[in-house]
């Protein structure tokens, strides 16, 4: 996670959201696009975000009872309920890695590669593609349903700079996080659940929404333009983005051309391990497929981890306005 630092003002926590873009972007332009070392990256950063805004609220000596409180419980929702579908969409992954891991497993299990293994480990590799399918399927009803409503999106239509200075600067650091947070969860959405070209994410929806010029928003809107600049170069349907998912299907695919190959032309294989062709193929498979049950681990242990400082968050603020 990003070393915090204090955020004692308005002015420091926008400095702290400017820096954790621009850090977020060096670090996209020198990954793997949608990798997990990126998306890991993009969680942190919100989930560091999100700590800093709660710790400024009991800095900014709001007024109890207001609605400044209100604003950020709904924020604050919006973002669980976006986490959730995160971690439903990343876990029911599980099924389709254990079967890509099973598949490495089978042939381990068997020094003789005969026409007849073959042909099961083709139908296996079949039946891995048909879970990567449903579970495509499944998450893209699950954005339909419950992240299009929550209008994940920056927000072009800027309030008077005089509201967003109310309840001391408070409603535009909000306004702040909202824009900020709406960015790194449709990075982590696309990646990690369902991304297709529909969305305002890939038709370029943030540009030119530069709250005043302000260095953060300058900073988030060429990150999203980064962004959707790759997403739109990426051949084929929409999908699950994340990088070891989509390697994980190549690496199926080149393991079902060599054993199709080998079948047509009944080649059997006395020893598989030792064939440059059948060796390579199979350890491709297991390490794209342990990188992506490694991955998916860590992400699901992060958010767990995420869920607790927002209640924490929440309760925090909730003591805050009662024992004042």
């Amino acid at each position: 996670m990003m070393d915090p630092s204090p955020t004692n003002s308005v002015n420091g926590f926008y400095s702290f959201l400017t820096r954790g873009i621009d850090d977020l972007e060096r670090v996209f332009l020198s990954t793997n696009f949608m990798s997990i070392q990126f998306l890991q990256r993009v969680l942190s950063l919100l989930r560091s975000f999100h700590s800093q805004l709660t710790l400024l609220v009991q800095k900014l000596h709001l007024p109890v009872g207001e609605k400044w409180l209100d604003e950020y419980m709904d924020e604050s929702s919006k973002l669980w309920e976006a986490c959730h579908v995160l971690k439903s969409g990343i876990s029911g992954m599980e099924n389709y890695y254990s079967a890509g891991l099973n598949i490495a497993a089978s042939l381990d299990s068997h020094g003789h590669l005969s026409p007849q293994l073959s042909r099961q480990v083709i139908r296996a590799i079949s039946g891995c593609r048909r879970e990567a399918v449903g579970l495509e399927e499944e998450n893209r009803a699950m954005m339909e349903t419950r992240i299009q409503p929550l209008s994940l999106r920056l927000d072009e239509k800027v309030s008077i700079e005089s509201k967003l200075n109310g309840f001391n600067g408070f409603r535009g650091v909000l306004y702040a996080m909202r824009n900020v947070s709406s960015l790194l969860l449709m990075i982590l959405l696309c990646g990690l659940v369902y991304c297709w070209p529909e969305s305002n994410f890939l038709r370029g929806g943030y540009e030119g929404c530069l709250l005043f010029g302000s260095a953060f928003m300058i900073s988030t809107a060429r990150l999203q333009q980064r962004v959707a600049a790759e997403i739109n170069q990426i051949n084929g349907r929409p999908g699950i983005l994340l990088y070891e998912f989509r390697r994980s299907k190549v690496a199926m695919d080149e393991l079902r051309g060599e054993l199709e190959r080998r079948c047509s032309q009944g080649v059997a294989v006395a020893d598989w391990e030792s064939e440059v062709g059948i060796g390579e193929r199979v350890e491709n498979l297991r390490g794209c497929f342990g990188m992506l049950r490694s991955g998916a681990e860590n992400i699901i242990g992060q958010l767990d981890d995420f869920f607790d400082e927002i209640v924490e968050g929440r309760k925090k603020l909730l003591d805050f306005c009662s024992h004042r």
